[in-house]
């Protein structure tokens, strides 16, 4: 059975809303017409502390899922996490960002995020500013109308992001010459990524992680079970060249995950643009200027396999990845993470 809530709506459209607990449930949706039901591998593996469908008459008019148990901290305010967003109309929206807003403030949330799916390693922030550049490849993307659905609800800015296109390859900052020889000095190589060993690659590579971002804005940690995941569905295709591992010892200090942009042959095209996606520095002083220099060595490599492009990809405005990008690249994308205080 589903938990449903009938709610009186001003409006001659018949709606209702659908708790889903259980993956049988989920899998009845699939007689609906409208909007796709959330896929059962999301819905397992994402966890969601809710999940909820909106039904006009036979058909899926949108849906969202709830997260409030495992939240990242934030000054002042217990958080609510809004995720796998999707919704057919204005109408719509309205319905089920109030039911939404509504369900955080009863288990005792005074601030929604959204869009995000439980945490920052999945899918999250809207695409705001679309730019004349298609998108590329893990790149969000999302209906223009979305963030004004968002706004016209009363949801603001919580933070922006950004990506950026480096035109030319064979740019050098002048100043990594002083880092280049500091890290040689501490005894830093840096190699590509070894795809024989790739399992043990990717636990060296998830420690850094876990470290390097714990600062981020909004972090939580995720499972290794769930980080190797997400790498292995790109693994088909990664070119390791473009993945570099910065090591002093066996010790990882640094990483970057770069990966051509395979849309491109999608449309046609030839593959002349590489994707700086993750770039990842333990937060040591010693390190200091690692990020700039793995990005200027994938830049040369990419160079030298014919690349003619690199995108810095999805960039956090106020982190130093979006400082060191300006040093190459300008801005092609916007991205916006939206908050509304709730009331209790």
């Amino acid at each position: 059975m589903f938990h449903v809530d009938l709610l009186p709506f001003n409006s001659p459209r018949m709606y209702r809303f659908l708790q889903i607990e259980k993956l049988d449930q989920l899998a009845k949706l699939s007689s609906l017409s409208g909007l796709s039901a959330l896929d059962a591998k999301s819905f397992v593996s994402h966890a969601p502390d809710a999940h909820w469908v909106l039904v006009e008459e036979g058909t899926i008019a949108g849906r969202y899922s709830l997260w409030w148990k495992n939240v990242p901290p934030y000054p002042g305010h217990t958080l609510g996490l809004i995720g796998h967003y999707a919704v057919q109309d204005e109408e719509a929206a309205q319905r089920l960002l109030d039911h939404a807003c509504q369900q955080l403030a009863e288990q005792g949330c005074t601030m929604a995020v959204v869009p995000i799916d439980g945490n920052t390693w999945r899918r999250y922030r809207l695409l705001s500013e679309r730019g004349s550049e298609p998108t590329f490849f893990l790149e969000p993307d999302n209906p223009d109308e979305w963030c004004d659905q968002f706004r016209a609800q009363g949801f603001t800015t919580l933070a922006h992001y950004s990506s950026a296109v480096n035109l030319d390859l064979t740019q050098q900052d002048p100043r990594l010459e002083r880092v280049a020889k500091r890290l040689e000095g501490l005894g830093v190589k840096v190699r590509s990524l070894n795809l024989q060993q790739f399992s043990s690659e990717l636990e060296k590579i998830y420690r850094l992680c876990l470290v390097s971002f714990r600062q981020n804005f909004l972090y939580t940690p995720i499972s290794f079970t769930e980080f190797a995941a997400q790498y292995s569905q790109v693994l088909p295709h990664l070119q390791p060249e473009l993945v570099l591992m910065a090591e002093q010892e066996d010790r990882l200090v640094g990483f970057l995950f770069a990966i051509p942009d395979l849309l491109q042959a999608k449309r046609g095209e030839k593959i002349n643009t590489v994707i700086i996606k993750t770039v990842a520095v333990l937060p040591d002083r010693q390190y200091a200027g690692v990020g700039n220099f793995l990005v200027a060595q994938c830049q040369a490599i990419a160079h030298q396999r014919g690349y003619r492009r690199t995108i810095h990809a999805l960039m956090h405005d106020a982190n130093n990845s979006r400082n060191l990008s300006r040093h190459y690249a300008q801005t092609i994308r916007g991205y916006t993470l939206f908050t509304k205080p709730l009331n209790p």
